[in-house]
C-alpha cells in the first residue's frame, strides 16, 4: 500500500500540496482526478520521488520513498506523459530499458526471459524489431506498457496515458491494466481528465482540487452530482449505464 501523510508541496510562496492524507489500495486501479491546475501532477510527481516534498512522509509497503540510497525504481515504474526518444531505437531496445534498475545496462539471462515473456503477453512479437518512430500511437503506448512491465515493480504510476490516444487506443489501453491488475496483481495510479473512462475502467479514486483532496473513495461513491460539483464547480448530470455511472454534460449557460 501507498501511504502519504500530511504532505505539503509549494512552489516559492505558492502552496500547490496541503496536507495530503490518503492510501492507495492495492491490487487496484486508482485514478487522480481534477481540475486544471488542482496539483495532480505535481501529487503524483512527489509519489514517483520525481520532486521532493516540502513536509510530510510518503511509504510504499512501509518503506519511506524519500530516504537517500533507496532505489525507488525497484518498487515503483513510472510512465510520464511525455516521452521523447532522440535515439533510433527498435521496440526491444525500448522495452530492454525497462530492466536497467536490475541489470545497469548488462542484459543477463533473466533479463531476456522476462523481456521475452512480455513481448509475448501484450501480443508485440510483429514489431519487436520495429523502429519506434514507425509505431501508431496506440503501438508506442503498448510498447512503453512492455518497458514498464519488464521493470517488475508491484507500483505502476502512470501520468495521463490517455493524452493523444483516439477513443479504440484508449479504451485498449485501460482494458490492458485492468489486466495487469487481474493477472499479474499489479497496483496502478493513474492521473486522467476523462471522468467516464475513470468510472469505467477504475477501483478507486483521488480528487484533488486547489491542492487539497475533495474525494478519496470508491468510484461509484464518487459518481454523484454534489461530489463532482464541488470537484470542478459545474454542475453535472449523472446517468447509469449498464451498471456504470457516467456524466452527461450539457450547456447550463446560454451566455458565456
Amino acid at each position: 500500500m501507498i501511504v502519504l501523510e500530511n504532505v505539503n508541496q509549494s512552489y516559492g510562496t505558492k502552496d500547490v500540496l496541503k496536507n495530503i492524507n490518503v492510501s492507495i489500495p492495492e491490487n487496484k486501479i486508482t485514478a487522480i482526478i481534477g481540475p486544471n491546475g488542482a496539483g495532480k501532477s505535481t501529487l503524483f510527481n512527489a509519489i514517483s520521488r520525481m520532486i521532493p516534498i516540502k513536509t510530510g512522509s510518503i511509504k510504499i509497503d512501509g518503506i519511506e520513498i524519500n530516504q537517500k540510497g533507496l532505489n525507488v525504481s525497484k518498487l515503483i515504474s513510472v510512465l510520464k506523459q511525455q516521452n521523447h526518444f532522440n535515439l533510433k531505437l527498435t521496440a526491444y531496445e525500448l522495452i530492454s530499458f525497462g530492466r536497467y534498475p536490475h541489470s545497469k545496462g548488462k542484459l543477463n539471462e533473466n533479463c531476456i526471459q522476462k523481456i521475452e515473456e512480455v513481448i509475448k503477453y501484450l501480443k508485440l512479437e510483429s514489431v519487436r524489431n520495429q523502429y519506434i518512430d514507425t509505431l501508431s500511437g496506440g503501438q508506442l503506448q503498448r510498447v512503453l506498457l512492455a518497458m514498464i512491465l519488464v521493470q517488475d515493480t508491484k507500483y505502476i504510476l502512470l501520468d495521463e496515458p490517455l493524452n493523444n490516444l483516439d477513443m479504440k487506443y484508449a479504451v485498449e489501453m485501460m482494458l490492458l491494466l485492468q489486466k495487469f491488475v487481474e493477472e499479474l496483481g499489479k497496483t496502478i495510479v493513474v492521473v486522467m481528465h476523462d471522468i467516464n473512462i475513470a468510472s469505467t475502467f477504475c477501483d478507486h479514486v483521488i480528487a484533488i482540487k486547489d491542492g487539497e483532496v475533495a474525494y478519496d473513495g470508491n468510484i461509484n461513491d464518487m459518481m454523484h452530482t454534489d461530489v463532482l460539483n464541488n470537484v470542478y464547480d459545474h454542475q453535472f448530470c449523472i446517468r447509469e449505464v449498464d451498471g456504470k455511472k457516467i456524466c452527461v454534460f450539457h450547456n447550463i449557460e446560454k451566455n458565456l
